[in-house]
């Protein structure tokens, strides 16, 4: 499960193990470690974050439990159903174990939206919360987790496109194998080339998490010019990364095909996808409104309108003191006045 990863134009070399480490017999793999890893980053920043988009952050807790579930679901599905061979082992048998083997390698990230917008669709309606806010929070946490995971796919040295012989290209042994065996080399010449380092492949899981980086530093910037309506930040996430997907999925050599056809179904639905980012944004940026003002806990609410109630109110300058019977009463008195 080792093979040697090398970029001749950066002088670099990586001896890249699948398995992280073993527990009980039970591999581990870099993989899995990887894709939790930006999933915790994701969720600590949504938390962190949440507050600022109007949702309180118990609520995103809550909606962790049902959102990751249908995300990791969705991701497998999208891959197996357009990628149906995994579910079978080479003897042609159909295991549940290969179609359910998502720690393995095998998450189709625009399956993991779609689970993830239905599944938040549903939640927001149940506990009465503000879908499009709460999809502006999440569009951060899709940028973290897809620009971290991105290397996990790194480390199973897959996700790579065509020969190039650019400075950064990726060489392998693994991958010049692959690609001969696919018919995707024109001649041994190539193959020998990417043995050799003088050719080697597009590392496009490396463009695609620099494109997420990018994504992530422009919704950050654009945030704090202020949301204009709840909705902006996912919908340019939607725009962004479909636009990106579209570009990249084109020059990879594992793309999963629309049922057996030649067109890419990751690149049609980036496309699809970012036309239909553009036209909700410049509907909801003429009907939504202004977007909901941050989340504030009940707690500091109930201090603020305390500290509001408390305070004298104002004065006007050169308006005339009312009659006060108390000193009057009190003048009386001085002056022998009767006393109840």
């Amino acid at each position: 499960m080792t093979n040697t990863v090398f970029f001749p134009g950066l002088g670099l070399e990586f001896e890249l193990n699948r398995v992280a480490f073993s527990v009980f017999g039970h591999n581990i793999y870099w993989y899995g470690i990887i894709i939790a890893a930006g999933f915790l980053l994701a969720v600590a920043y949504g938390l962190w974050r949440a507050p600022r988009f109007s949702m309180d952050p118990d609520v995103i807790t809550d909606a962790i439990f049902v959102v990751v579930p249908s995300a990791i679901i969705g991701a497998r599905a999208y891959y197996v159903i357009f990628n149906p061979s995994v579910c079978f082992t080479a003897d042609g048998s159909f295991s549940l174990l290969n179609m359910i083997a998502f720690w393995d390698g095998g998450l189709a990230i625009y399956g993991g939206v779609i689970g993830t917008v239905i599944s938040a669709l549903l939640f927001c309606k149940v506990r009465k919360v503000d879908f499009w806010s709460g999809m502006d929070i999440t569009a951060y946490g899709l940028l973290i987790g897809q620009m971290v995971g991105r290397w996990g796919n790194f480390v199973n040295v897959e996700c790579y496109g065509g020969v190039t012989g650019l400075p950064w290209r990726m060489c392998s042994e693994s991958i010049a194998n692959e690609l001969w065996r696919g018919g995707l080399l024109e001649s041994k010449q190539i193959y020998d080339s990417i043995l050799d380092g003088t050719l080697g492949v597009h590392p496009t899981f490396f463009y695609e998490s620099v494109w997420n980086l990018l994504g992530f530093v422009l919704l950050v910037l654009l945030v704090k010019r202020g949301r204009r309506f709840n909705g902006q930040m996912f919908l340019g996430y939607v725009i962004w990364y479909g636009l990106g997907r579209a570009v990249i999925e084109g020059m990879r050599t594992d793309s999963l095909y629309f049922f057996g056809t030649g067109i890419r179904s990751s690149q049609m639905l980036g496309i699809l996808s970012a036309v239909v980012g553009i036209g909700l944004y410049v509907l909801r940026l003429k009907t939504a409104g202004p977007a909901s003002p941050p989340f504030q806990p009940a707690a500091e609410a109930e201090t603020a309108q305390a500290v509001v109630e408390d305070s004298p109110e104002p004065v006007a300058e050169n308006e005339p003191e009312e009659f006060q019977p108390e000193q009057e009463n009190k003048e009386e008195r001085q002056d022998g006045g009767d006393l109840d």
